[in-house]
């Protein structure tokens, strides 16, 4: 069985959560222990742990994710409504390929019983295997990767890092429908690299974008399934990383910002936090970011995928090019844009898709503005 993989949360730790109140999120929380693991059944998000780090180059091989879990779970939980489990760590395999297949396969497990998998690593190539673990959902997925770099690499090149999406570009099956990257800086990227994110038509926000409106990031995360979060992206003097300095990223209230934009999204079925340093510091931004992931979880609206469109007003916003359809929810506000499928043309999604966007976006269209990300994801399913 894949969850044979997990090893159980150690005893010692297991103590330090019996001391904590039964008002503290670790009293709430689910635990696999030597004797028991979760009831899959009555779980909605799964935490683990990867303790494989060899893809990191900066960091050292070990990995240890107590202080994570120790101020995760000394935090006080909101008004949420919903199960959570801590399945443990999986242990670093004999290569960094068995430890990617032990998470593709548990991640895969899980969802598929629309379980969320919160992945604590690890060097940031683990990635990888969670974009693998959709290969038997037979889907076409969407990748959001907060980092400050692209993370291409050479052909040959050891999957790593700083190179895992290269090959999840290049690899079969090729399951990648977009990529978008958020909060990128230039000067880590080469004009190459910026130059082969507009050729692949996908995504790309730099950092001052996102920090000097983060609400632009919200309709990419709506349309996510993939969330990878870079520890690096988070500036030092925010992360405590002083191990690897980053005088530029974001700060602590804009990465849990992200975080929950993520979790509200009703469409993201797993979520990574990548490239810890080890330092009891950088463990209190972590255990926030996972925090807000779950109060996002928490407030979802169910929106998506939509079962009825009675519930929208539709817009139609004439251009010279062709008529742009919106829909703005009753609900909660929030808009999406028709992608028209034709049968004269490849269509990969085979219909009519609706990729989220803002009113800034409705907007601009109603000055006959075309939407670049509408503009891109159309050109994605005719090539």
């Amino acid at each position: 069985m894949e969850f044979d993989f997990l090893e159980p949360l150690d005893q010692e730790f297991i103590n330090y959560v019996f001391g904590l109140s039964a008002q503290h999120l670790g009293s709430k929380i689910v635990m696999h222990t030597n004797e028991v693991l979760p009831d899959l059944d009555k779980i909605d998000i799964a935490i683990i742990g990867v303790l494989e780090n060899r893809g990191n180059k900066k960091a050292s091989s070990e990995v240890n994710l107590s202080a994570i879990r120790k101020e995760l779970y000394g935090m006080f939980p909101g008004n949420w409504n919903l199960s959570i489990a801590d399945f443990g760590d999986i242990l670093p395999g004999n290569s960094k390929e068995d430890s990617f297949f032990a998470l593709k396969k548990i991640a895969s497990s899980l969802i598929k019983r629309r379980i969320i998998p919160i992945i604590i690593g690890g060097s940031q190539d683990l990635t990888y295997a969670l974009y693998r673990a959709y290969d038997d959902l037979e889907q076409m997925v969407n990748l959001v990767s907060i980092d400050s770099k692209f993370d291409f690499g050479k052909e040959n090149e050891a999957i790593s890092a700083d190179s895992f999406l290269t090959k999840i570009i290049i690899d079969e099956p090729n399951n990648l429908f977009n990529f978008c990257n958020i909060g990128y800086q230039t000067y880590y990227n080469s004009q190459e690299e910026i130059d082969l994110i507009d050729k692949l038509f996908f995504d790309a926000y730099r950092l001052g974008e996102v920090s000097n409106n983060i609400s632009i990031s919200e309709p990419v995360f709506r349309d996510a399934d993939v969330v990878s979060v870079d520890l690096n992206s988070v500036k030092s003097s925010d992360s405590g990383n002083f191990t690897v300095f980053n005088p530029n990223g974001f700060n602590g209230k804009e990465i849990c910002s992200l975080a929950r934009y993520a979790g509200i999204s009703d469409k993201v079925s797993s979520f990574g936090v990548f490239n810890h340093n080890n330092s009891s510091q950088e463990a209190v931004i972590i255990a926030q970011i996972v925090w807000y992931f779950v109060e996002g979880y928490h407030y979802r609206s169910n929106e998506y995928p939509f079962g009825s469109r009675d519930n929208y007003l539709k817009y139609i916003v004439p251009l010279e090019e062709e008529d742009l359809v919106f829909y703005k929810s009753d609900k909660t506000d929030r808009w999406w844009i028709e992608i028209p499928f034709t049968s004269s043309t490849y269509n990969k999604l085979k219909k009519n898709s609706l990729l989220p966007c803002s009113y800034d976006e409705y907007l601009a269209a109603c000055n006959q503005e075309m939407p670049e990300r509408w503009w891109k994801a159309q050109r994605k399913n005719v090539l």
